[in-house]
């Protein structure tokens, strides 16, 4: 296992529905969940939102994915996307929680902007959590590159 540091940022607040723009008020992820479930990925345990990490890096690829849907059609009137999933842990204030990279790939997901160095993360509620805080990320190099240059 490799392990890098990253900072906690706000996102977009779609995938937990607390964007009042949002096209899902529910959330994406409260939507996505049964599709993944029925795929073989039971994300049961995951809080209903992602953790946007922004890495101390370039970017990052995923090498080789535990798990990758494509061509989901998880809400009617939207492009079908694609979606991959790399195991890994979060570690916050001494205490490591089971996590899971989440990727859904920008090709199939038009409204989907990233920057290349922020990695969305769903895991359980993590209590005393806080923009700007400074979670370690482990994770298999074999399964995810992390980019410095």
């Amino acid at each position: 296992m490799q392990s890098i540091e990253a900072i906690l940022l706000k996102g977009h607040q779609v995938a937990s529905g607390a964007n009042p723009d949002t096209p899902y008020p529910a959330g994406s992820i409260t939507l996505q969940k049964p599709y993944f479930k029925k795929l073989g990925l039971d994300l049961s345990r995951c809080f209903d939102g992602t953790l946007n990490l922004r890495l101390p890096a370039r970017s990052f690829d995923i090498l080789k994915s535990d798990f990758c849907f494509e061509e989901v059609q998880w809400i009617q009137g939207f492009r079908r996307e694609t979606f991959s999933f790399v195991a890994c842990q979060l570690e916050f204030q001494t205490k490591c929680f089971p996590a899971w990279v989440y990727y859904p790939h920008p090709e199939t997901k038009t409204q989907h902007f990233q920057q290349p160095n922020l990695i969305e993360i769903l895991a359980q509620k993590i209590d005393n959590l806080a923009y700007g805080d400074t979670l370690t990320l482990h994770y298999d190099a074999a399964k995810l590159r992390i980019n410095h240059r």
